[in-house]
């Protein structure tokens, strides 16, 4: 058989597909819009500066992207790697970042070869329903839950819009 008839061959198998099939081929999801990224970063941040801290937030899209970033004044420099990388490691697997790291820690020791996860308080992730849509990182307020207060009240400010 020649080439273009092997072609003809495919394109005929191909066409001959049932429309379910080809509906597959098309996913719709629902993603964090730049503006829900922002308004969750900038009340993250403001919560934050209100009890006198100096922090760095990471909000992240369904696939990981940054949609936001900002650096306080005043930041230590290790908080802008340290609040993308709670935010990744809540994105990448659908649970606090504090969470993930006592399971890494206790039950599955090789997830902390993971590039770009961090086991600490302060990354969360941000649902519509039970769609993990996103995730916020923060790193720079003191304490166990400092990070996890500050990332909670920003995911709060836009709550009514995630259901």
């Amino acid at each position: 058989m020649s080439t273009m008839l092997k072609l003809f061959a495919v394109l005929a198998v191909g066409c001959a597909l049932s429309p379910a099939a080809g509906a597959q081929a098309v996913m719709t999801e629902r993603n964090l819009s730049f503006a829900a990224a922002k308004a969750i970063a900038e009340a993250a941040l403001d919560d934050c500066r209100g009890k006198g801290f100096h922090i760095s937030v990471h909000v992240l899209d369904r696939n990981g992207n940054i949609r936001i970033a900002l650096r306080d004044d005043g930041t230590s420099i290790h908080t802008f790697d340290a609040s993308f990388r709670k935010a990744y490691t809540s994105r990448a697997f659908r649970t606090p970042s504090a969470d993930w790291g006592k399971r890494a820690e206790s039950q599955e020791p090789s997830l902390r070869q993971v590039p770009n996860t961090l086991g600490l308080a302060g990354g969360l992730p941000v649902k519509a329903g039970e769609d993990v849509i996103g995730s916020i990182g923060v790193a720079g307020a003191p304490g166990a839950n400092g990070d996890a207060a500050c990332a909670a009240a920003g995911i709060r400010k836009i709550e009514d819009q995630l259901k």
